[in-house]
Parts: structure tokens; sequence; C-alpha cells
């Protein structure tokens, strides 16, 4: 009887980065279902930007309805986390349809290298490395100083 109920799902991962916030991304066939740390998409992100950052590697590979989408995320705020979404599904999407490196960039012509090299102009596999400076000695912040007086 739990054999029956039990279906076997192939997964593919991907982890994104973005400021402080982390990523791990799981992707695999289904209707398009969302679940961020066990919350559903709308729930998770209440601002518009951040889910058009979730869905936009989806939607530019035309894959919106076909996956279901497991993510765990944490560190960051919300829209350093929907970034870090963002490169995770990227990620996961290129392990998925890609195959290897330089078969999926080198062919363009098969769907899967026309797919990476889509996600690749469209900046999704790359990492955006701004972080937050450090507060220095002697500093209010990062670089503000206290007023200066000169008498």
């Amino acid at each position: 009887m739990a054999d029956a109920k039990t279906v076997r799902r192939s997964y593919q991962s991907g982890t994104g980065r973005r400021k402080t916030a982390i990523a791990r991304v799981r992707l695999c066939d289904g209707s398009g279902q969302i679940n961020i740390n066990g919350r559903p998409l709308d729930v998770y992100f209440t601002e518009e930007k951040d889910r058009r950052a979730v869905l936009g590697p989806l939607e530019l590979v035309e894959m919106h309805n076909k996956l279901d989408l497991f993510v765990n995320v944490q560190g960051g705020g919300f829209t350093g986390q929907a970034g870090a979404i963002s490169q995770g599904v990227a990620r996961a999407l290129k392990t998925m349809f890609g195959g290897t490196e330089t078969a999926a960039e080198g062919d363009e012509e098969s769907p899967a290298g026309g797919m990476v090299k889509k996600l690749r102009d469209s900046g999704y596999l790359t990492r955006d490395g701004r972080m937050k400076e450090r507060k220095k000695y002697g500093l209010k912040a990062a670089r503000k100083a206290f007023q200066f007086s000169k008498r």
C-alpha cells in the first residue's frame, strides 16, 4: 500500500547567493507549484518585484507551469532572498536541461544550449557580488563621518 502512494521524483538542485542570503533550490516535473520555506510564493513574498525575480528564469525559458519548485532560503532580507532564489532556479534549470557546460554552450542550435545562453545573457546565472561595506573605526558608518568643526 505504501509503495503505491510514494512516487519517486527526480530532482535537480541549484544554489543561489545574493548579499548574505543563501537559497537551496530543487526543481522537478510538476504543475507549477512553488514552495519557499514551506509556504507558497504569494504568502512568502508580499512585494510584486520579489515574486517577479523568483519567476523570472522560469518565464524566460517558458517552464512556469511545467516545473515544481521547492526552496530553502535563509539569511538576508526579502530582496536578497529573492535574488538568491532567482540564481538558484537558473542554476537548477541549467543542470536539468543543459547537461555539461561545454556541450550546452558550444551547441547553440540544441534547445538546451539555447536555454543556457538565454539564462546567461539575461544575467540570471551571474552572481551579484555587491556586499554591504563594513563600518570603519572612528566613523558613524562605513563612510559617514562625524561633523567636522574647525573652531
